[in-house]
């Protein structure tokens, strides 16, 4: 299992209409062969910041299979303009976990 990590930082005041994209956009990602769950969190501190997890079965189920699809191209159109600075998106592995 890989676990995608993405910190998405919104422009502020755009909060309410990225949450609205969002919801359409998470559909686009939970139908995609390989994905095991998404969750997107809205930091307490910073309510511009959101921490985006997502859990693919393979790396290359992200980064070929979502990324080369056309449902990235519709993602990347709905959601892409709420970002500054673009993220950086990590792939982790799990080592150590507790349940």
């Amino acid at each position: 299992m890989i676990l995608e990590h993405a910190v998405l930082e919104v422009v502020p005041g755009r909060e309410d209409a990225f949450e609205a994209a969002f919801d359409e956009a998470r559909h686009l990602v939970v139908a995609m062969p390989g994905c095991r769950s998404l969750r997107l969190e809205r930091c307490v501190e910073r309510p511009s910041r959101y921490l985006l997890l997502i859990e693919w079965d393979r790396l290359e189920d992200h980064t070929e299979g979502f990324r080369g699809s056309a449902s990235y191209a519709r993602w990347r159109e709905l959601l892409h303009h709420f970002y500054d600075p673009f993220p950086t998106v990590d792939h982790y592995r799990t080592v150590v976990s507790h349940p």
